[in-house]
């Protein structure tokens, strides 16, 4: 089986025609057959027109032409992600049929950048839960423990790449769906600050943003360097970055004040070993040379139902939806938010942009970095969430509150944030940290876990599925 923990290494060795994108492939797809029944982690496949590309791939090397980053490296889209020919179903029964017509920018991007479009991997029915389960493809499950959710709502990109199906995954992040399954599966999982990576149009006022998840940071910063903007077309644009984002990794990123949130807002209890993984990456971070403090993470009562009035409205981005087959939770989510008139749609938005305000101050002033963890629990149960999600009738389910709280504030205020593995439970499952940084700040955020990484050695851990 060829090594493939890495899309960087995985490309290095490509062009020093050290392995071909058709043995890269074969690799990949061989790994797919051999776990995915365990998993759904992939819903489906697109094998030949991969195989063609990678023989194309291939023939480049051959000739000795130019060849972009990531040439000849396979990568799934999540089934939330339009691509030009291929089905794009919404983890959903009521999902228009036919193919699309036209990319998103990211896929465009990732595809320029020479990685193979390869499969789909399983999300939530639109996207708006912390699991990827579904009523049409089933329950994705998590590769350290069989028995538990992957988290989502990129819950399958996060299996395939623990599972080492593919080096990374497509993924994206509108209230934590990257960096939670990250933190399920002991992944790196990066949201990126509102603006940096293009898109044909900004969901959930812009809070929704486009990814990957890997198994180090280099990848995600050598990604983030060929799928980022800035981009004239669209509204939101983060400031371009002084040099590439891969540069970051290996270097310092001076004395830094971290601010450690042990406790999560309205009071939610925080199992144990979520805190012992805080813990636990404080005490490396001081190790480090970097100063650590508790602080405390304070919201208002009308955080999440104003946050909610956001998400729901998302479901207006689906066009040719029959929504009588979609499920009970979705359909209830679509008449919340067609109950809400527009100015009082307005008026959740400027409430939260004013929230924005008091929290994006702290950076700078209280401290340069955030600590928190990742989840305030550790991996559900498969399957629990969607049950507790369709019995709840629509409403908020406690349980994807437990999984969201710490990560969906960041989306609101579109600071960059990201999980990385620091912990292994003693039940045998990853549990991960969030760091977060100021008003687009990838770049201090990236070196920091580098930094970070060298210390933990996380990229040695590996489920044994």
């Amino acid at each position: 089986m060829v090594d493939l923990s890495s899309a960087v290494a995985t490309a290095t060795a490509i062009r020093a025609k050290e392995l071909s994108p058709v043995e890269v492939l074969e690799s990949c797809l061989s790994r797919v057959d051999e776990v995915n029944d365990r998993l759904n982690a992939v819903i489906w496949r697109n094998d030949d027109e991969a195989m063609e590309a990678a023989r194309a791939a291939a023939d480049m090397v051959t000739r000795g032409d130019p060849l972009p980053p990531f040439h000849g490296v396979p990568v799934p889209i999540k089934d939330l992600t339009p691509v030009a020919g291929w089905p794009v179903t919404y983890g959903s029964w009521g999902a228009p049929e036919g193919l699309s017509t036209e990319s998103e920018i990211v896929v465009d991007a990732l595809r320029n950048a020479g990685f193979i479009l390869t499969a789909r991997t399983n999300t939530p029915e639109f996207g708006p839960i912390t699991v990827a389960e579904n009523v049409r493809y089933g329950v994705t499950r998590n590769p350290w423990d069989t028995e538990r959710t992957p988290g989502g709502s990129s819950g399958g990109a996060a299996a395939a790449v623990a599972a080492g199906m593919f080096p990374v995954a497509h993924a994206n992040d509108g209230g934590g769906s990257i960096r939670i399954p990250a933190s399920c599966c002991g992944l790196v999982g990066l949201k990126v600050s509102r603006g940096r990576v293009p898109a044909r149009y900004t969901p959930w006022e812009g809070g929704a943003v486009e990814g990957v998840v890997t198994r180090d940071v280099a990848d995600t910063a050598a990604i983030l360097d060929v799928i980022s903007g800035p981009d004239a077309g669209q509204w939101y644009n983060a400031p371009a970055p002084e040099r590439p984002f891969l540069d970051e990794v290996g270097t310092d990123p001076g004395h830094l004040r971290v601010g450690m949130a042990e406790e999560a807002p309205f009071d939610l209890p925080i199992d144990e070993e979520c805190t012992v993984a805080t813990r636990e990456a404080a005490a490396s971070l001081e190790k480090l040379g970097h100063h650590v403090e508790p602080v405390r993470l304070d919201f208002p009562d009308d955080f999440v139902p104003s946050f909610l009035n956001i998400v729901n409205s998302g479901l207006a981005d689906y066009p040719g939806v029959d929504w009588e087959r979609t499920e009970p939770h979705i359909r209830a989510n679509r008449l919340s938010a067609q109950a809400v008139d527009s100015l009082a749609y307005v008026d959740s938005v400027h409430q939260l942009q004013r929230l924005s305000r008091q929290i994006v101050a702290r950076w700078g002033r209280d401290f340069d970095v955030l600590l928190t963890p990742t989840m305030t629990i550790e991996p559900p149960a498969a399957g629990e969430v969607l049950r507790s999600v369709h019995e709840g009738g629509g409403g908020p389910s406690f349980e994807v509150l437990q999984m969201a709280v710490l990560t969906s504030m960041f989306n609101l205020t579109g600071l960059p944030a990201i999980s990385l593995p620091v912990h292994v439970a003693p039940t045998g499952v990853p549990i991960g940290v969030q760091l977060v940084s100021g008003p687009w700040e990838e770049a201090r955020l990236l070196a920091l876990s580098a930094q970070l990484e060298q210390e933990v050695q996380w990229t040695t851990r590996t489920p044994s599925i």
